[in-house]
């Protein structure tokens, strides 16, 4: 096969990671555009690359991965590149920020804590999110994603504002990890018929409604722990911004 230089191409394509000119043509890509390929190190690349992603369609790529819409799909309706979606993703979930700043936090703290299952790869790798809530602003206050033992509960109590953890009073269910990290003066075990954790479980379907990879039945697996942290992550700083809190 010759390389790029040898059918005419001038002046001869360099790669961009080892710097080889023993380059040859590979196909093209969906615009058209000739792709090229290094025999040395395996890199594919184009010709001087451009970012032929306007802003306004990231915009719509921001607004759809708030919807319970799989990579996939949103490639489809946006127009681009799987690849480029998956890599787009990627920065942006590592972007997100892991803590909740809250918007005004109360005299009087009432939390109430869940946990919910979800997946990561498949059915096997169980990952739990734990989750808080301001029972008066309907804020989410704490998050964590981990397995569902004692770590996982500090884990919750570790994400939570300092002035929750001195001052509000916890009611979660019955499961055993709580009451090991919470303190137990301020920390209310209640049934479910109970009310005390009615907000914290309508925001569990909400979730799952709104980010696909979290829906029960779902073929929608995160692939790496990373993005399935970064997805949720992202979700949640969006319906804190929602919120109406007037106090």
């Amino acid at each position: 096969m010759l390389n790029a230089n040898e059918k005419g191409d001038s002046p001869a394509m360099i790669c961009p990671k080892c710097h080889s000119s023993t380059v040859v043509k590979n196909g093209h890509i969906h615009n058209g555009k000739p792709k090229f390929s290094c025999k040395n190190c395996g890199r594919q690349f184009v010709e001087k690359p451009e970012n032929t992603i306007p802003q306004d369609k990231k915009d719509l790529i921001d607004k759809l991965l708030l919807e319970r819409i799989p990579l996939a799909g949103i490639a489809r309706v946006v127009g681009v590149s799987e690849r480029w979606l998956q890599n787009y993703v990627n920065r942006k979930y590592q972007e997100i920020p892991r803590r909740i700043d809250i918007k005004k936090p109360r005299v009087k703290l009432t939390v109430q804590c869940d946990e919910m299952w979800s997946f990561v790869k498949n059915k096997k790798q169980k990952q739990w999110v734990w989750l808080a809530i301001d029972k008066c602003t309907g804020e989410i206050i704490g998050v964590f994603v981990g397995d569902r033992s004692q770590t996982g509960a500090q884990g919750l109590w570790d994400s939570l504002p300092s002035i929750y953890r001195k001052y509000a009073v916890f009611h979660t269910d019955f499961w055993e990890a709580y009451s090991v990290i919470f303190p137990a003066k301020r920390h209310k075990a209640v049934g479910q018929k109970s009310g005390q954790t009615n907000k914290i479980e309508r925001f569990n379907c909400t979730l799952r409604q709104r980010v696909s990879r979290l829906v029960r039945k779902t073929l929608s697996f995160s692939k790496t722990i990373e993005n399935h942290i970064g997805a949720i992550w992202y979700f949640i700083h969006h319906y804190n911004r929602t919120l109406s809190i007037t106090i």
